[in-house]
């Protein structure tokens, strides 16, 4: 299926996405509370400084040089005190952000891994494992990384704004005029900037989820890039991709990075005018010195934040990018829910029936047309074809990671659409060609379907699957940890300790998607003939490419273009001398 990491995705609302990550920090009201109070206090404070500093200078008589200190050092104490204080506020409030942002994003990222569980067998076909891994590790930290710094820069710029304004109406209502001209420009500068910059940093999102697939896809791919000393190419690919994301982190960040001088030279043009303004007012005699004084700074406090909010604009719009990326996920359409009257499957018989089974993961390319297919109880059922046959999603419809277009596919007479998923999936053990193993204990890993097996039940299934032998021969036997992925033993170890887990299911149908490719022949041979011991009475699903493993199967579906061609057994097929045979003779031949 193509990967939806191929397709750019469009910036969509910022005003969902801020009341979605408001809804976060709701749940957190009462320390989102104490921040505002903590906020609020210490920018206050800081705004009783510039006051004071002019109630000091005015201690000094113009001309004859008289100065009364005491007033002087009256006032310099308090701003000490105030300023002292207000320090202590916004530290507790840095501290108290980083533990609100914490709380945030261990919520976003459990909702996240949550919601990966409910989701489709079809996302994870259209997503890549990088760009998954990048929403949930690099966008929440993005995410996190804001709410913990640009939200209390943001706080405080709007109290501090609104108070040095009010201070400075108070002092000259004249002086006031002249940001009549540098705000609105300031703001329409911003807002400009905004709209130009915001889909530049949801590119440079996408961008990074692309090269950080790429990368999981390469790494993991390691051996097979050096067998075919296709290094070269592969870097060729990566220097493309690494040059596309560098290009539009760049430009994202080239774009933001020009709002924060452009609006501090607008906010320094400001200052300008009021110096000058404020010194003919001086001359006039209608401010006193220390009211010019107070108003340059508190000019200086209004324009700053002002500074400040336009240099954090990028680091905004890059975790409203990210924050974006994660809700996406989150919007997904999860596992359609089972039928309201959905019967759960206790005990099958094994009678698995499809007919007229027509399915494409693209609905315009069909790739099962019309098929329809018997397998009895206790049967086993080869399914052998040429690669992109049909035979996975043959198996992808039993399992309903996937429902049909057209036709049903019914277990002992029921219609899998009818039947719970949970129910229906815990009929079936499966092994499939690609193993899976987690970083835990050989016992763990092979009792990871059955929570409750002996050590003697899983000693039991190991030594069906002719693992036991091998796991006993490490220091620790089934102590033993494994890495993750199990990388420290060979792949045809690994493959054997997932049948030995399916052996262990107590299940009544089983898949084995080219289970044993990783084994050699003789082994394989065993393990088919433990299998067919221990599976009696169960229903087994084989999909093979090496026809020598399935020439006892009772019966073998030969798939071809998404139909079946031919049914039978292994020596009816060859006597047809049909697809069947033409397989065949072109592996022994």
């Amino acid at each position: 299926m193509p990967r939806r990491s191929d397709v750019q995705e469009k910036p969509r609302d910022r005003k969902g996405t801020l009341i979605r990550l408001g809804k976060y920090m709701a749940q957190y009201k009462m320390l989102m509370l104490l921040a505002l109070v903590l906020t609020v206090g210490s920018n206050l404070l800081q705004l009783l400084g510039p006051m004071l500093s002019g109630y000091a200078i005015n201690a000094i008589e113009p001309g004859a040089g008289k100065v009364d200190f005491g007033r002087v050092f009256y006032y310099a104490g308090w701003m000490l005190v105030f300023y002292l204080v207000s320090s202590l506020l916004s530290y507790a409030l840095s501290v108290l952000m980083v533990f609100i942002s914490q709380k945030i994003v261990v919520r976003m990222r459990k909702d996240v891994f949550d919601k990966l569980m409910e989701l489709p067998i079809s996302f994870f076909d259209r997503y890549q494992t990088g760009d998954i891994l990048s929403r949930i590790s690099y966008d929440i930290d993005t995410v996190n990384a804001s709410l913990s710094n640009d939200l209390v820069q943001i706080l405080t710029s709007i109290i501090t704004v609104v108070g040095s304004f009010g201070m400075m109406f108070m002092i000259s209502k004249q002086l006031v005029l002249v940001f009549v001209f540098t705000v609105p420009a300031s703001i329409l500068f911003t807002r400009y900037m905004t709209r130009k910059v915001r889909p530049l940093f949801s590119r440079r999102s996408y961008m990074l989820g692309r090269l950080n697939g790429f990368v999981e896809e390469m790494v993991s791919g390691q051996k097979t890039i050096r067998a075919y000393n296709r290094e070269k190419v592969i870097l060729g690919r990566f220097d493309k991709q690494n040059d596309e994301a560098v290009e539009a982190y760049y430009r994202a960040e080239y774009y933001g990075s020009m709002t924060g001088p452009s609006v501090n030279f607008i906010n320094n043009l400001s200052l300008s005018l009021i110096s000058v303004f404020g010194v003919l007012l001086y001359l006039a005699g209608s401010m006193v010195l220390g009211d010019v004084s107070s108003f340059v700074l508190y000019s200086r406090k209004f324009s700053g934040p002002i500074n400040e909010a336009a240099n954090i604009l990028s680091e905004l719009q890059s975790a409203m990018a990210a924050a974006e990326r994660v809700f996406r996920l989150l919007d997904e359409p999860i596992e359609p829910a089972d039928a309201p009257d959905a019967q759960v499957l206790q005990k099958p018989e094994g009678q698995v029936d499809m007919e007229h089974v027509s399915f494409g993961y693209d609905e315009k390319k069909l790739i099962l047309k019309d098929l329809s297919l018997t397998a009895r109880p206790g049967s086993l059922v080869a399914i052998v074809g040429p690669t992109g046959a049909g035979k996975t999603t043959l198996i992808n419809l039993l399992m309903r990671f996937y429902d049909p277009q057209k036709g049903e596919i019914r277990i002992d007479g029921i219609n899998t659409l009818k039947l719970t998923r949970s129910s229906l999936r815990g009929s079936f053990a499966m092994v499939l060609q690609d193993t899976w193993l987690f970083n835990g204990t050989i016992y763990e890993n092979i009792a990871y379907g059955s929570p409750g097996a002996t050590r003697e039940q899983v000693e039991a299934a190991a030594r069906a699957a002719h693992i036991h032998n091998y796991i006993m021969s490490l220091p620790d036997g089934y102590d033993t940890v494994l890495s993750e992925d199990g990388v420290n033993i060979s792949k045809g170890q690994k493959q054997l300790m997932t049948i030995a887990r399916a052996m262990l299911l107590d299940t009544h149908m089983l898949i084995l998607d080219e289970a044993t490719s990783n084994v050699d022949t003789r082994t394989e041979l065993r393990i088919q003939a433990a299998m067919r011991k221990l599976m009696e009475n169960k229903t087994c699903f084989v999909i093979a490419h090496r026809l020598s493993t399935i020439q006892n199967a009772d019966l073998i579906l030969v798939v071809r273009d998404g139909n079946i061609v031919e049914q039978g057994k292994h020596q009816q097929l060859l006597d047809q001398n049909g697809f069947y045979a033409q397989l065949y003779r072109a592996q022994f031949e």
